[in-house]
C-alpha cells in the first residue's frame, strides 16, 4: 500500500470514528472491525449505588476513585435496592470522597487528571428512599432522577454509561419522566445516548425498563446471582492461584499502609467488589472497546440475545426480585474457552498452560490477576513518590490496529516500539482471542514463540470474510507487575 493510500485510509478512519461518536448507534461488527482504531477519550459514567446494603459498594467506589482521571464521573447517586428497601446513604459516599481528597494530590503526581474532592462532592445525589416500582411514576421525581435527566440531555458527543450497583428505580423514574415529556423522536434520540450495565436485577424496575424501552443498550445477567458473569470477580476457582482475591492480599495491598482511602476499604462480607465489573471495561488499558461488549475485557464479555428463562438460574438467590422472561435481546452472558499462561523455569519464559476452563465467569476472571495488580499499584500511588511506585508499560505497535490479509497468507504482529516509564524489563505475550472474532470455535495459533515482541502468524483458510482478534499482553517486571494490552483485529479474506 502506498503512503498516500495509508493517509487516505487514516482520514477515512478518523471521519468514521467521528460519525460513530455523534450517532451513538452501535455498528455492525464487520463494519467496525474493518476500521478498528481505539478512541482515546474519557468515557462518561454515572453511578447508582445502594451503598451500605453490602460493603462491596464502598469497595467498588474506592477502586473507581482511583481511576477518576481516566473515567469522567458525572454522578454518584445513592439508591435503594432489594437489600436496602427504605433507606439511602449519600453520607457514606461523601465520607469516601473526603478520604480520596486527602490523597488526590499524590495521585496527580503519578498521573494527571484526578478531579478534586469538591468537584466529586458536587455530583453526589439522592434517589427516593422507596423500593423498586413503588418509587416510579408521578410524584416520585428526586434530585437523583433530575440529575440523570440533566446528564442525558446534555450536549456531549460521548455516550452516557450508567453503572447500576443496586436498584435501578432512579433510572426508571428518569426514563418515565422523559417518556412523559418528550416527543417520540426526541425520546428515541435520548435513548441512543445511554449505555446501561446493571449488576443483576436488584429491584423490580429493571425488567420494566427493558420491556418499556426495547432499544436501550443494556448489559445484565438477569435471574439468580449464581448465573451472573460479574461473580467471576470474586469466584474462587479450583486449579488456579486465587491469592489476589484473598483477605490477606487485600489487607496487605489495599487496606493497610496505603493512607486514608485504603483504610476505608471495608472487609469482605458477602463477596469482594461484586459491582466493579459494571465499569471495568471503561478503563483505557488497550483492551477496552465498550461499544462492543462481545469483544471482551476486564469487565467480562457479553453477547446480544434473548436468554432462556431456564438458563438464568430462576430459582437462585435474587434477594426476592422476581425473575421474568426477557422480552427482547440484551447483552448478557457469553462463554469463553480460557487456557491460563504457564510460567516456565527454563526455556520459553511463558507459554500456553495445560489447564482449560470454559464458562461465562471465565470472560472476566481470565484478567483478574492483572486488574487486581493494577488496583494495588494505584493504591500505592496514594502514598508513594513516583520513583517508589510502579506504572503500567506503554504499548507501541509498528503497524495499524486493523490488518487485512488473504487466506493462507503469513503476517507479523509487532510491538517492538513498546517501553516502560519506569525502565522495567518487559514481557510480551500474544494470543488469539477466538471468541471476540467471527471464528469462535477455531483458535488461530501463533507460528512462533508467543512471548516475542514480533510474532509470526499464518492466516487460516476461509470461504468468506472472517475477523480475528489478537491480544498482546505487555507486562513489566516492577512491583506489582502491571499489564497493558493491544487489540489487533485481522480481517481474513478468501482467495
Amino acid at each position: 500500500m502506498t503512503s498516500s493510500a495509508v493517509t487516505s485510509l487514516s482520514r477515512i478512519q478518523f471521519a468514521f470514528c467521528l460519525i460513530c461518536m455523534w450517532s451513538f448507534i452501535p455498528l455492525a461488527v464487520a463494519e467496525v472491525e474493518e476500521r478498528w482504531q481505539p478512541l482515546n477519550q474519557k468515557p462518561r459514567l454515572l453511578v447508582l449505588t445502594d451503598i451500605e446494603a453490602d460493603p462491596d459498594d464502598a469497595q467498588t467506589l474506592i477502586r473507581l476513585l482511583l481511576y477518576a482521571n481516566q473515567i469522567d464521573i458525572k454522578g454518584l447517586i445513592a439508591t435503594t435496592s432489594v437489600h436496602q428497601k427504605t433507606r439511602i446513604a449519600p453520607d457514606t459516599i461523601h465520607t469516601l470522597i473526603d478520604a480520596y481528597g486527602e490523597v488526590q494530590p499524590n495521585l496527580n503526581s503519578h498521573q494527571s487528571g484526578y478531579p478534586d474532592a469538591k468537584t466529586l462532592h458536587s455530583i453526589v445525589k439522592s434517589g427516593v428512599s422507596v423500593y423498586g416500582m413503588h418509587g416510579v411514576g408521578e410524584n416520585h421525581d428526586s434530585e437523583g432522577s433530575d440529575w440523570l435527566i440533566r446528564e442525558i440531555e446534555k450536549a456531549d458527543s460521548r455516550p452516557l454509561w450508567i453503572s447500576v450497583w443496586g436498584g435501578s428505580n432512579t433510572l426508571a423514574q428518569a426514563l418515565y419522566r422523559l417518556k412523559k415529556t418528550k416527543s417520540e423522536n426526541t425520546l428515541k434520540h435520548l435513548i441512543k445516548r445511554l449505555r446501561v450495565y446493571t449488576i443483576s436485577d436488584q429491584d423490580d424496575s429493571a425488567a420494566w425498563i427493558r420491556k418499556t424501552f426495547p432499544n436501550l443498550f443494556y448489559i445484565v445477567s438477569p435471574g439468580g446471582y449464581g448465573a451472573a458473569t460479574w461473580t467471576g470477580i470474586n469466584h474462587v476457582v479450583q486449579g488456579i492461584d486465587n491469592t489476589r482475591i484473598s483477605n490477606a492480599w487485600i489487607a496487605e495491598h489495599i487496606q493497610q499502609g496505603h493512607g486514608p482511602l485504603g483504610a476505608k476499604y471495608p472487609d469482605v462480607a458477602y463477596g469482594m467488589e461484586g459491582d466493579t465489573p459494571s465499569w471495568l471495561n471503561l478503563i483505557n488499558n488497550g483492551l477496552h472497546a465498550p461499544e462492543h461488549p462481545n469483544w471482551g475485557g476486564w469487565g467480562g464479555r457479553y453477547e446480544r440475545y434473548i436468554p432462556k428463562l431456564s438458563e438464568t438460574d430462576p430459582t437462585g438467590f435474587t434477594g426476592g426480585v422476581p425473575v421474568v422472561t426477557e422480552t427482547r435481546p440484551i447483552w448478557t452472558n457469553a462463554v469463553d474457552r480460557y487456557v491460563p499462561v504457564s510460567s516456565n523455569q527454563y526455556g520459553r519464559t511463558v507459554s500456553p498452560g495445560s489447564l482449560e476452563f470454559n464458562g461465562y465467569r471465565e470472560t472476566l476472571w481470565r484478567w483478574r490477576d492483572e486488574f487486581q495488580n493494577d488496583f494495588a499499584a494505584r493504591m500505592d500511588w496514594c502514598t508513594k513518590r513516583y520513583d517508589e511506585a510502579n506504572h503500567a508499560p506503554e504499548v507501541k505497535l509498528l503497524h495499524d490496529y486493523s490488518i487485512t490479509v488473504k487466506s493462507g497468507e503469513s503476517f507479523h504482529l509487532d510491538a517492538r516500539g513498546s517501553k516502560d516509564p519506569d525502565g522495567d524489563a518487559l514481557q510480551f505475550y500474544w494470543f488469539n482471542y477466538a471468541e471476540a472474532g467471527t471464528m469462535k470455535d477455531k483458535t488461530v495459533k501463533i507460528h512462533s514463540a508467543e512471548n516475542m515482541a514480533r510474532v509470526h502468524v499464518v492466516a487460516p483458510d476461509v470461504e468468506k470474510l472472517q475477523s480475528l482478534h489478537f491480544i498482546l499482553k505487555l507486562t513489566d517486571r516492577g512491583e506489582p507487575t502491571l499489564t497493558s494490552y493491544a487489540r489487533v483485529v485481522v480481517r481474513v479474506e478468501p482467495h
